[in-house]
């Protein structure tokens, strides 16, 4: 038999030739599919953030780190064919949502930031140092740093409530953001502070031990009548939440140590409010600062349910001490 008539015809290596050019296409078109869908681990809520004048690998790399992309070679190869990395918009680009690639392109071009407000709710009671903790994890441009130096002179007065503040919103917007609310909040509570007798710094100030002390605006109410009635008396306050404002500890953990420290905030050996507020007190504990209500009492303690009991005498407050604390 001749050596030729082995050889396939033409006509037949032609098709199979075609056959494995269209599954070689449709593996690249698959990978490329492949490449251009979100990535598994793709980060809802991360951001980026694209500087002017920024290499293109350098911000692919970011985005393949960050998990929303899965090939810096795609992302750099559409941005070159479609116009060139010089059309990039700088920015921060939030990510709400997966989203293809190609979609990530256009929004890189388009200057398509997709930045929304975020719901930040502060719990009445909240100190400056828990207020940064709970903002840190929220925003991206927020410094802890940078507003805990304001914490000597604005605690008391960044307002418990609900906000709602862009995802890179920066410190000082913040700042400003709380300092409004609560000049408008307080706004309604005036005539109640000025019928007090005390100065809104000292009504925020006992506000704030309220809040730490109780919770309900009975005990609120009747807490503030003794404790105003302290420092009317010459008597100090003797209040354990002004020292764990300073030491960190709960009233439970303070030692005999921690009641002699010499500090402005020990209640136990210094007379009258502490210097600034230990906590950010909402509207409740400020009204219950300015208006207590009129008491025998003196003395009162927390059992370990968090029930208040009362005592017009130390004779009685002992006791109660021995029926709800041992």
């Amino acid at each position: 038999m001749d050596f030729i008539s082995f050889i396939p015809p033409r006509s037949w290596l032609y098709k199979n030739y075609l056959r494995v050019f269209a599954v070689l296409v449709l593996l690249l078109i698959g990978f490329l599919i492949y490449l251009n869908e979100p990535s598994q681990k793709f980060s809802v809520g991360g951001y980026v953030t694209v500087k002017s004048g920024e290499p293109l690998s350098a911000i692919a790399s970011d985005l393949k780190v960050k998990h929303i992309i899965r090939s810096t070679t795609l992302l750099k190869s559409m941005i070159v064919l479609a116009a060139g990395e010089k059309k990039l918009v700088a920015g921060n680009y939030y990510f709400t949502r997966p989203i293809s690639t190609f979609g990530i392109v256009s929004r890189l071009m388009k200057g398509d930031f997709e930045i929304t407000s975020i719901r930040i709710t502060i719990p009445e009671g909240y100190t400056m140092v828990q207020i940064s903790n709970l903002l840190s994890d929220k925003l991206h441009n927020f410094s802890a740093e940078e507003f805990l130096k304001h914490a000597p002179i604005e605690e008391g007065y960044f307002f418990p409530d609900t906000y709602f503040f862009a995802l890179d919103a920066t410190t000082d917007e913040v700042i400003i953001a709380f300092h409004k609310n609560f000049e408008e909040k307080i706004k309604s509570v005036k005539g109640e502070i000025l019928a007090s007798g005390h100065s809104q710094k000292e009504i925020v100030t006992m506000a704030s031990i309220l809040e730490e002390e109780a919770r309900t605006t009975q005990d609120w109410q009747t807490i503030s009548s003794i404790l105003w009635k302290r420092i009317k008396i010459g008597m100090p306050l003797q209040v354990d939440s002004t020292l764990s404002y300073v030491v960190g500890r709960i009233s439970s953990e303070l030692t005999t140590k921690d009641l002699k420290m010499k500090s402005p905030y020990n209640t136990y050996t210094n007379k009258g409010l502490p210097p600034t507020p230990i906590a950010n007190p909402g509207l409740k504990t400020i009204v219950a600062a300015a208006t207590p209500t009129s008491t025998p009492y003196l003395y009162y303690l927390s059992d370990q349910n968090g029930d208040i009991h009362y005592a017009a005498t130390f004779a009685e407050h002992v006791q109660n001490r021995h029926t709800y604390l041992q």
